[in-house]
């Protein structure tokens, strides 16, 4: 039995953007997607991860104030609605606000890189921070995307970053980390970080996986909707979680709960009742509880 396999951490997503790959468009008004966040937070979500600025290959950036105007009041909506907030920005104005709004964690798609401001608030704010790795940046990652060793190279820069934050006064006790699924690679180099995410976690500090409903599923399953592609996210979380992932960030929320759940479980040869509470995305009941601590250590 495996001792070390922690509660996992659900993170679900609320994308406040026109052009995300899998729901752009769906969440934009502020209101819908409070709601949706709530709802998320039905189904089992421990974080909601708010973005204003779609990540997407090939996205174009987001101005400062627009990336405001969208996920500030979404945040203040949701603060008090039972799941930690995270803001999903590479901006250090929109991660101050958002932390004033609510939010207790930053996920930095560019790893502290983005704005040389980030860190010391970070640090100063003594919030929570995922960094990421990511080859280039969203207009150009998948442009033939090349490395010696994958998993090497990622791990080489995440410990990196991890050195980085602490040396600039975040402590690193609040540092998560991600290895970019999906960002700058190329389907191999997606599988190559699966199989071998035990190497990440090596660094000591809690991993954040995010392949839900990646293209890359979609190529290998020929399921050409985002949607169609939970059973395949599911798969991904799963393999995650063997390999000693904590926090698992999808668009599914309720599908992905219950199968990390049961892998959990299988895994450590132990459980615990979940408590049932009503999920409003579907006329059935199922049950949903937060046995995870939605601070990782």
């Amino acid at each position: 039995m495996r001792a070390d396999i922690l509660d996992p951490i659900v993170m679900g997503v609320v994308n406040v953007t026109p052009d995300s790959f899998s729901d752009g468009g769906e969440w934009l008004d502020p209101a819908m997607a409070i709601a949706h966040g709530r709802d998320l937070v039905t189904q089992g979500a421990n974080i909601l991860d708010i973005g204003g600025e779609s990540t997407r290959p090939g996205a174009d950036p987001v101005s400062e104030r627009e990336e405001l105007r969208r996920v500030v009041p979404v945040i203040e909506g949701l603060a008090g609605a039972g799941a930690r907030l995270s803001i999903d920005t590479s901006k250090a104005a929109v991660a101050a606000a958002a932390i004033d709004a609510g939010a207790t964690i930053v996920n930095d798609v560019t790893a502290l890189r983005g704005d040389p401001e980030m860190a010391a608030l970070v640090a100063a704010a003594g919030c929570d921070v995922c960094l990421m790795h990511m080859l280039g940046e969203p207009r150009t990652m998948q442009r033939d995307p090349r490395y010696g060793d994958v998993v090497d190279d990622v791990k080489a820069f995440l410990a990196a970053r991890l050195a980085f934050a602490v040396d600039t006064g975040i402590a690193a006790e609040r540092v998560w980390l991600d290895p970019g699924i999906g960002f700058g690679k190329t389907i191999d180099h997606n599988l190559e970080l699966l199989a071998r995410l035990h190497e990440i976690v090596a660094l000591g500090r809690p991993v954040v996986v995010g392949t839900s409903r990646k293209s890359f599923l979609g190529t290998i399953t020929g399921r050409d909707d985002a949607a169609d592609r939970v059973p395949g996210t599911i798969a991904t979380n799963v393999l995650a979680l063997a390999r000693g992932a904590r926090v698992f960030r999808v668009h599914d929320v309720a599908q992905a709960r219950d199968a990390l759940l049961v892998a959990a479980a299988t895994l450590r040869g132990r459980w615990a009742p979940a408590t049932k509470t009503s999920t409003t995305t579907t006329s059935t009941t199922s049950s949903t509880t937060r046995t995870a601590e939605s601070r990782p250590s």
